[in-house]
């Protein structure tokens, strides 16, 4: 293993993202007195959090060619977890004074993206940042010396590339970009519309329409409801639910829970194991995303294998690289006891 990061030297570090984990990254980073550049491939900070009508050209974003959109969010997301949960332990969400701020518990997508360039404000991190900056390559230099890693980049607005050499990175590209999606059946032959939650925004494009919806968390929740209030009907299908469910959901008179999806059929039809067939103009898969890594080059030494990112100490460092190469962020879910 590479030794250990010196405590009175200072390195010179990347941070790849300027989302919630790359900006608290940046500041502690240069906290202990390193020097500290983040790249940012958008023209803010806040990652995931900046919400854009942009959707991409490929609805289930598969094909390698589109353009890639970062965020994730639709335009009515509120975050499903309170302000005093979700903040930074020494810079609380609170509510704070503005004419364009929400001031609910549970407040929307715009103000954490509000609250996060308050975070970088207040700590100077912006100076830090290289925006509009993509991350070609991270491999590592060892030809530069032990630990060495050498970055590839490019900056839009300038169209310069850079190539340089840094004592550690630390990766936080976050993991809403690359999406997962369910295995159907038939699905080569199905004539309605596919699509990812990635590329969903508002719900006037599922006016009048009959929609599926594969998955059981977050955004399948939101997402249903949201579309429920202008499409003629909404199935939601799980594959953890029992192959018998068929529920009605209170409150709704066009929205109903099913079990996971058996097939689809040339006819336009969804079967469900539980014995139903709807005809279906539109399945949305909310099935969560993959972690990618694309610019990352270890010689196979860091991998992803079945969405899991390994090997990894403490999710956090790869012994081969430590402390030299680090991801913050991997974790998804935590369970509190």
């Amino acid at each position: 293993m590479a030794p250990a990061l010196s405590p009175t030297r200072s390195h010179h570090v990347a941070v790849i993202g300027a989302g919630p984990a790359g900006l608290v990254a940046a500041r502690e980073l240069r906290r202990e007195g390193h020097s500290v550049v983040v790249f940012e491939k958008q023209k803010q900070v806040g990652g995931t959090w900046i919400y854009t009508d942009e959707v991409e050209s490929d609805p289930l974003s598969v094909d390698p060619t589109r353009s890639v959109v970062h965020s994730s969010v639709y335009r009515s997301l509120r975050i499903n977890g309170t302000r005093e949960c979700t903040g930074y332990r020494d810079f609380p969400f609170v509510v704070r004074s503005g004419v364009s701020r929400d001031r609910r518990r549970f407040p929307s997508h715009g103000e954490v993206l509000a609250y996060l360039k308050d975070f970088a404000k207040e700590f100077g991190i912006e100076e830090m940042v290289r925006f509009e900056t993509e991350v070609v390559k991270v491999s590592p230099a060892a030809e530069e010396g032990i630990g060495k890693w050498r970055i590839e980049s490019t900056e839009k607005e300038k169209k310069v590339r850079r190539d340089e050499i840094y004592d550690a990175v630390v990766v936080c590209n976050g993991h809403y970009v690359e999406p997962r999606l369910a295995q159907i059946p038939g699905i080569s032959s199905w004539p309605g519309k596919e699509m990812h939650s990635h590329n969903y925004r508002i719900p006037e494009p599922f006016r009048d329409k009959v929609a599926v919806l594969i998955g059981n968390s977050s955004s399948a929740e939101d997402i249903s409801r949201d579309i429920a209030r202008v499409a003629k009907e909404v199935h939601v299908a799980c594959r953890s639910n029992p192959a018998d469910t068929f529920i009605k959901q209170t409150g709704y008179n066009n929205l109903w829970t099913h079990s996971m999806i058996e097939s689809v059929h040339e006819d336009g039809s969804v079967v469900y194991q539980n014995g139903k067939t709807i005809s279906v103009d539109i399945i949305m898969h909310c099935t969560g995303y993959k972690y990618h890594f694309p610019f990352l080059d270890t010689n196979g030494i860091v991998t992803v294998d079945d969405n899991r990112v390994g090997p990894l100490y403490k999710d956090v460092f790869p012994p081969a690289f430590a402390p030299w190469l680090s991801f913050i962020g991997i974790p998804w879910q935590v369970t509190y006891l």
